[in-house]
């Protein structure tokens, strides 16, 4: 019996050590073994009908309130209006992607109804809330050429190499508002705000699709050793180029480049 009891001890011993040994990676490791547990949710490709045609009624109006605009107060008030405008329908058009299948070569034009790759899902999300750009010309660029097809380079922060937990803390406690952010083979979507972030992007791991992650489940942005993003709706060109209806000319890399830098 004696030794029986030693056996016990010295087993759970070398598990407890093991745990320990292992202790940052299990949390990761656990919600890879409970993914396949998770119901995908369904896309909705109908509401994202409805907030296609809404964006552009919405935008019609704005751009007429801005047009009638005579000081600067007026202007402003109609800039604030559209940034949070935008603010709530660029993530609520997202989510209707949630569920959709990704590919590598994805070019789905609506949520479910084929595959979508990283690139295509932030470029098409962007033409359909009513910024006029080539979402094919844009999906095929590098993700930070993606960023700069809206900012310019000094309204764009770069960290490399620096921790996940720093990072996400600087961005959960930054301005709110709808970010692109480029990884070293991947562009998503950043949404900010008093609750922290999530982060929406076409997954090119499991599940294998378009998802909304919250700062502790966000496993390509913390993998990521490169991190670049922007914060589109503060900025008050991209504000005027949408109510405009602008052209916004892709910053262009070579498809092969392109390419290689995204999933």
């Amino acid at each position: 019996m004696k030794r029986f009891l030693l056996t016990i001890l010295a087993t759970a011993g070398i598990v407890c050590a093991v745990c320990w040994h292992f202790r940052d990676s299990l949390p990761a490791a656990w919600r890879k073994v409970a993914e396949p547990m998770v119901t995908k949710p369904t896309p909705d490709a109908a509401r994202y009908a409805e907030l296609k045609e809404e964006a552009q009624r919405r935008r019609r109006d704005l751009s007429a309130k801005y047009a009638k605009a005579r000081t600067k107060e007026e202007k402003d008030r109609v800039m604030a209006e559209t940034r949070g405008y935008l603010e709530t329908l660029l993530p609520a058009m997202m989510r209707c992607w949630l569920g959709t299948t990704w590919d590598f070569h994805g070019t789905a034009d609506t949520p479910g109804q084929g595959k979508i790759a990283c690139g295509y899902f932030v470029a098409t999300v962007l033409r359909d809330a009513g910024f006029e750009v080539d979402r094919y010309k844009l999906a095929q660029q590098a993700s930070q050429n993606i960023i700069r097809t809206f900012l310019p380079s000094e309204a764009m922060t770069l960290r490399v190499g620096v921790p996940y937990e720093n990072f996400a803390s600087e961005v959960a406690g930054a301005e709110p508002g709808i970010r692109i952010v480029g990884l070293d083979s991947h562009v998503a979507f950043l949404v900010t705000g008093p609750d922290g972030f999530h982060f929406i992007h076409s997954s090119g791991c499991k599940p294998w699709c378009v998802v909304d992650e919250g700062r502790d489940d966000a496993e390509a942005l913390r993998r990521s050793n490169y991190r670049v993003h922007g914060l589109l709706t503060s900025d008050r060109t991209v504000l005027l180029r949408w109510l405009k209806a602008e052209k916004i000319a892709v910053k262009e890399t070579s498809t092969a480049t392109a390419s290689a830098k995204r999933r």
